[in-house]
């Protein structure tokens, strides 16, 4: 009889090649990968180079989105030199190994993250690796995705495996409820605060969890995406009847008895009953509060409604003296009141957090009010899609309304790749994954929440629990 397996496992199991070593390096199949004109470039250069095709072009979709604009009317032309030219070459790649294209002004054009699962591009008991950490987004759909490097794209593009060494096996279980104004992103932001930003280095997560379960698609796709925040080489959980009815009518789903046969087998993609686990972590959501960082990395995180923390307390030197270049950083003093913290921007968009459910809960937060008039407030819808979606909906309009700047869709200010750069000084609440020295702009100072926090604190123009808002049904 075989023995019990983890999730993690039968993914790894079901896509090995052949093992190469005792060390647990094995040849990896991979079924999908998304690229992007930002970390593409080099690899298919090495692939002109040594003469090579791509082994599998149907199994790679090509996105634009890092450096293009998000101003509100789109155009083709890229503001600077380099990303036209990235843009350029990536078309010419794309054109010259038959590598299907959603270019900027494609219909379906968006960040790769939000692209690829609304295509039904990913499916579950995929493997799927691309050239952005945040590709363990799609764990949310049963699958197994991680972020690669150059070289590997390039092995990618050419031979459709990786050379990759099993990870260890972490579960995280969340418990509880979570009460009204708390979202899926300070779950996560919970977490990598518990264990830490490099908590699940070497670890492959599984969410489960009541918790979890409750989590529409959508929200457990921030959780998954997030999790790299962690440290985790991969992120995912078991697909339920939800993921199932999310893919069901996506373009690119299987269809009528193909469809009923694929969701027979992905049934079963589950950690069996007894499997065990390297490390085991418990979540327990019931008194969980909206999450803020206050400092440079995710794990600097805290309740909206706590103070800053002071770095004497710690009794770590290593860690105490990260405190302290962190607070020098972001310009704040230790026991101030997390409310006390004034925002010159507020940036809704991100593959974290720009998906329709993610605007919707901000519009209950904003609509009928208007944004501070010393705050400059952006909504960078994920893909074309889901900004058509919230213009049909009324979402786009009581935005506008608010005074928020509607704009095209892109990664945008989540890491300052194209013209939306904040200045040094500038404070930004921010829906984005990252809040790094400099991710947003060279010494701008960004503060993680979720999109409905980001959305309260553009109003009262400091940080905010939303909370303190009648938040509508």
């Amino acid at each position: 009889m075989n023995s019990p397996r983890t999730l993690y496992q039968k993914h790894i199991d079901s896509h090995t090649v052949c093992p190469l070593d005792d060390q647990g390096h094995v040849l990896l199949y991979i079924d999908r990968q998304v690229a992007n004109e930002y970390t593409s470039p080099q690899a298919f250069s090495g692939m002109r180079e040594a003469g090579r095709n791509v082994w599998r072009p149907s199994a790679t979709l090509a996105v634009v989105d890092h450096v293009n604009p998000t101003a509100p009317v789109r155009i083709a032309t890229m503001p600077d030199a380099g990303g036209a030219q990235q843009v350029s070459y990536f078309e010419e790649n794309c054109r010259d190994f038959g590598i299907e294209l959603f270019d900027v002004l494609d219909k379906r054009q968006g960040i790769e993250h939000v692209v690829a699962p609304e295509q039904g591009f990913i499916l579950p008991g995929m493997v799927v690796a691309a050239g952005d950490s945040h590709t363990t987004t799609y764990g949310a759909l049963g699958a197994f995705g991680f972020g690669i490097g150059t070289s590997e794209i390039e092995h990618l593009l050419a031979s459709q495996t990786l050379v990759y060494k099993r990870l260890k096996t972490l579960r995280v279980t969340v418990n509880g409820i979570l009460g009204t104004g708390v979202t899926s992103k300070d779950i996560i932001m919970a977490l990598i605060q518990k264990i830490g930003a490099s908590g699940a280095t070497g670890y492959a997560i599984e969410f489960a969890g009541p918790a979890i379960m409750d989590l529409s698609v959508e929200a457990r796709m921030t959780i998954c995406n997030m999790a790299v925040e962690a440290g985790a080489r991969g992120a995912f959980m078991a697909p339920d009847d939800k993921v199932f009815a999310y893919l069901q009518l996506k373009p690119r789903a299987p269809q009528g008895e193909l469809w009923e046969k694929a969701v027979a087998k992905w049934r079963a993609l589950h950690s069996d009953e007894g499997a065990l686990f390297d490390r085991e972590v418990t979540l327990d959501v019931n008194a969980l509060e909206p999450m803020v960082t206050w400092g440079t990395s995710p794990d600097q995180a805290t309740p909206v409604g706590g103070h800053v923390p002071d770095p004497a307390a710690q009794p770590d030197l290593i860690l105490r003296q990260g405190m302290q270049r962190a607070l020098d950083y972001m310009g704040l003093i230790p026991g101030m009141p997390l409310s006390d913290v004034v925002i010159s921007h507020a940036f809704i968009g991100s593959c974290t957090n720009a998906r329709i459910e993610d605007l919707r809960d901000v519009a209950r937060v904003v609509r009928g009010k208007r944004v501070a008039a010393h705050v400059r407030a952006m909504i960078v819808p994920g893909s074309t899609l889901v900004r058509n979606q919230a213009e049909e909906e009324g979402l786009a309009q009581i935005f506008l309304d608010a005074g928020f700047e509607w704009r095209q869709s892109g990664c945008s200010m989540c890491l300052a790749m194209n013209d939306d750069v904040l200045a040094p000084g500038d404070r930004c609440a921010s829906s984005t994954n990252r809040n790094f020295e400099g991710r947003q702009g060279a010494g701008a100072r960004t503060h993680l929440m979720s999109p409905a926090m980001v959305a309260a604190a553009a109003i009262t123009g400091h940080l905010t629990d939303v909370r303190s808002f009648a938040l509508e049904a």
